[in-house]
């Protein structure tokens, strides 16, 4: 009896110590970046791969408005605001196009963006090459108007949708 119990109080130690998607209602998916609007007329500039392996996207021909959000499957709090993203995503009413920074391979962050149920496009940066663009730490959230300029740099994690529906509609001007 006493190895029983043993087996069962290890078998749900064991499992309560993986991640908690409960949050996650499906799987996300590589998204081709075709669908990410751009400035047909901007042509050089920081050109990034799709996580998808198939496209490149000049970075300064991203038309908003649009949210540009950094992060890495290496870090934590990037995790902690993907619902957030998620609930935004949902809304179908912003562009979100995604940052993988300084991954090792793309067949990492292809994963993260399975299990974090993450369904839009993101761009691979596997040489941090942006981080004089957007900054050396993760996760960072730009804001992009109409007219593709930054009007906002959001340092850090989103702290909750509130915080992230309030500055789209703050910044973009979207009402959610």
């Amino acid at each position: 009896m006493k190895v029983i119990a043993a087996l069962l109080i290890s078998t749900f130690l064991l499992t309560s110590c993986g991640s908690d998607n409960s949050t996650i209602s499906s799987p996300g998916e590589v998204i081709s970046c075709s669908s990410i609007e751009t400035d047909p007329n901007i042509i050089s500039g920081t050109t990034l791969e799709c996580l998808d392996g198939n496209s490149k996207v000049v970075l300064e021909a991203i038309k908003g408005p649009a949210i540009i959000n950094v992060w890495g499957s290496w870090c934590a709090p990037c995790r902690e605001e993907m619902p957030f993203l998620r609930e935004l995503a949902a809304t179908g009413k912003v562009q979100i196009i995604g940052i993988d920074v300084e991954e090792p391979n793309m067949e990492k962050g292809r994963k993260f963006v399975v299990d974090q149920g993450i369904t839009w496009p993101n761009l691979y940066d596997r040489e941090g090459s942006t981080k004089s663009t957007f900054g050396p730490g993760v996760p960072i959230t730009w804001y992009i108007n109409s007219e593709g300029e930054v009007i906002y740099k959001h340092i850090g994690v989103l702290k909750s949708k509130d915080e992230l529906f309030s500055d789209v509609a703050k910044y973009l001007g979207v009402k959610l």
